[in-house]
């Protein structure tokens, strides 16, 4: 009998979807198979649902060799303004063994989504920063904040103070309150994103901006600026930055609304000034001046998901964690 097993949240968790140093480890390994050819993504499939921009349903399948031995979709719809109860992004990813395609499971997945774009920027201030992190800026106040925000506390004890800003102070209260009854760094509010970045060793931007909040006032020597977000850098920082690093460059800066894709529409960046992609930084070991003000631009790649579910689900299957249904 074939079967599926189905992962809620708390299953997911139960499985090892939170632990932030085996999240840190797949996008390694993961990287370090693109590298090989053993990993393997194609263009997402994209549906708007609706008229602003931000509306739009995914699919992204993947395919990821080595150890996780899974090939996979995954399936997000982002909503600007969801409905009562609902977050903006709700998702599923499913598995297949990709050595014999046998189905392996089905996964919330939008926790593991938060997991391996933070991760990701781990990756980033680990390798990019040019010196101690003392402080972290933290811009917006939604489920990416707050991962960000629980990856820098569970990675990076050494880190002294993380100021928090967002559009909406309500939203960014909500959170604050939440984060101060945890372990970790003391966190501050920030009235405006100049109190928020002033001293900053790393300007975390994890917002849904669709108009750029920083300019030229974020360069500064040493600074690592990372966009996990969806607009909030201007062309002009993005000049004045020494270095421009990215997850990946790919056929999707002909329609992402990043801001570094969409300044390269503009005609105003060209692809041959990325200074290093992840596996550059991974994989051969890429670092920057110590002087540098580096921009690490993450688009998110679908692969990291696939790995992430892949692990999780083994760890189910070999624990008995979710709910297993015949297919057939």
């Amino acid at each position: 009998m074939i079967t599926l097993r189905i992962l809620s949240r708390a299953n997911a968790l139960a499985a090892g979807a939170g632990d932030w140093s085996l999240a840190v480890e797949d996008v390694r390994e993961t990287t370090r198979l693109l590298r090989l050819g053993e990993a393997v993504m194609v263009d997402e499939c994209v549906l708007p649902v609706g008229t602003d921009p931000r509306e739009k349903a995914y699919g992204l399948p993947a395919s990821v060799g080595g150890r996780y031995d899974a090939a996979g979709l995954k399936w997000a719809m982002h909503r600007a303004a969801p409905g009562a109860g609902l977050p903006s992004i709700t998702s599923t990813t499913l598995v297949h063994r990709l050595g014999d395609g046998r189905p392996l499971g089905l996964v919330e997945s939008a926790l593991l989504t938060r997991m391996r774009t933070a991760s990701v920027s781990a990756i980033a201030m680990q390798t990019l920063a040019a010196h101690r992190i003392r402080t972290v800026a933290i811009l917006g106040a939604g489920a990416q904040a707050r991962a960000h925000a629980e990856m820098v506390r569970a990675l990076f004890p050494g880190v002294a103070a993380i100021r928090l800003w967002n559009r909406t102070p309500e939203r960014r209260d909500v959170l604050l309150s939440e984060l101060r009854q945890a372990d970790g760094p003391p966190v501050a509010a920030a009235e405006t994103v100049l109190e928020a970045i002033a001293d900053a060793d790393v300007v975390l931007c994890c917002t849904a901006a669709p108009t750029p909040l920083l300019g030229r006032e974020v360069v500064r020597p040493g600074r690592l600026v990372v966009q996990a977000g969806f607009n909030e850098i201007g062309f002009g920082a993005i000049d004045g930055l020494d270095a421009v690093t990215v997850d990946l460059w790919g056929g999707f800066a002909e329609k992402s609304a990043k801001s570094l894709f969409q300044m390269y529409r503009a005609g105003r960046f060209e692809p041959s000034r990325v200074a290093a992609d992840l596996a550059a930084i991974v994989v051969d070991g890429w670092r920057p001046d110590e002087t540098a003000s580096v921009l690490f631009s993450s688009f998110g790649l679908n692969v990291f998901d696939i790995a992430l579910a892949a692990r999780v689900l083994a760890r189910a299957e070999a624990d008995d964690i979710g709910t297993v249904v015949p297919l057939f």
